[in-house]
């Protein structure tokens, strides 16, 4: 089991010349998309990259922290209902998604000081619960929120830097560019941050608390600085999600969202960086599919799900890593 999970760790796109020819296809495919592919497949590839970063930000809980979350919808929520505010109220996109972060980065750390004193269950039941504050919030706080209404005509503020350019967001593939670019980034960032010192330190904690502690390292501290990047990570996707929707409402920041990244994670490998990106591809295509063949479809989407985990174990990713040093040991 150690073995598995340390091939899942170390394992990256870069660590080989055949993964960084894969990484290169797969984002020049990406790039050239828009060129051959109608607007309802850029706008399913961007509801994936928008899942993928949910994906990993709570990921960065779970697989490297060995924290589970039940709330990452609240930051979820907190992005797009911020960057939702600020762009009904005329600022251009970047400022909104900027917003959007800080605001999830804040209500991370006032949230993160209650949970991060706690480990296991309990830490889990107290994301749920303030994840479930925020949802009522969302629903009763009608003057910013809209309510059940929720917000709606959230528009596509064109990309603006202090005057100096200009770019409309309106047409699909222009959007999709802005997405992607800011979805590989974000990624990007996150893989420095996990083989950061930093990144060590919160695996660490995972493996054995006791050990980062007698070190002299601040445990409490170490998870309220994960806790607060997946935060931020959260809303960004919230972010980018209420643009390309033009509408949020309160079911965004409800608990059963909250489960889209947790089953996308498990399916992907959470010892695998790569598996929220092949978990979230999964799930969501298969769920999609589903949804459109019948009305049953959590029933079924459940079965397959059930499945898939007990198929494979420690995620799709973990199955190849283990398949593939059995293979040429």
């Amino acid at each position: 089991m150690n073995s598995a999970r340390n091939i899942s760790t170390t394992l990256g796109l870069g660590n080989s010349k055949f993964g960084l020819i894969c990484l290169s296809s797969f984002i020049i495919f990406l790039l050239l998309l828009p060129l051959f592919s109608s607007d309802y497949l850029l706008y399913v590839v961007m509801r994936i990259a928008i899942l993928c970063l949910l994906s990993y930000s709570l990921n960065l809980l779970l697989g490297y922290t060995g924290l589970l979350s039940f709330g990452q919808a609240g930051f979820y929520a907190c992005g797009a209902y911020a960057c939702g505010k600020i762009l009904l109220g005329g600022a251009s996109l970047l400022p909104g998604i900027f917003i959007a972060m800080v605001v999830g980065g804040i209500v991370a750390i006032i949230l993160g000081y209650f949970c991060v004193r706690h480990t296991a269950i309990y830490f889990a039941m107290l994301t749920l619960a303030f994840g479930m504050m925020i949802f009522s919030l969302a629903e009763k706080w009608i003057k910013f929120t809209g309510g059940d209404d929720g917000l709606v005509g959230i528009p596509r503020a064109n990309l603006s830097f202090f005057h100096i350019f200009s770019v409309e967001m309106n047409k699909v593939p222009a959007y999709y560019y802005f997405v992607i670019i800011i979805s590989l980034v974000a990624i990007y960032l996150l893989y420095r941050i996990i083989h950061s010192p930093l990144g060590l330190i919160f695996q660490g904690i995972r493996d054995s608390e006791k050990r980062i502690a007698f070190i002299g390292i601040s445990v409490k501290k170490s998870r309220l600085a994960c806790f607060t990047i997946a935060g931020i990570y959260a809303s960004l996707a919230g972010a980018l999600f209420a643009p390309l929707e033009q509408t949020v409402t309160p079911t965004v920041a409800h608990w059963v969202t909250s489960m889209d990244p947790i089953i996308a994670t498990l399916l992907g490998g959470m010892y695998s960086f790569t598996g929220p990106v092949v978990g979230s591809v999964i799930y969501f295509l298969v769920k999609d599919i589903i949804v459109r063949i019948t009305m049953s479809w959590m029933l079924i989407l459940g079965i397959i799900i059930v499945i898939l985990v007990l198929a494979f174990r420690g995620g799709i990713m973990g199955f190849l890593h283990l398949w593939l040093f059995h293979r040429w040991k």
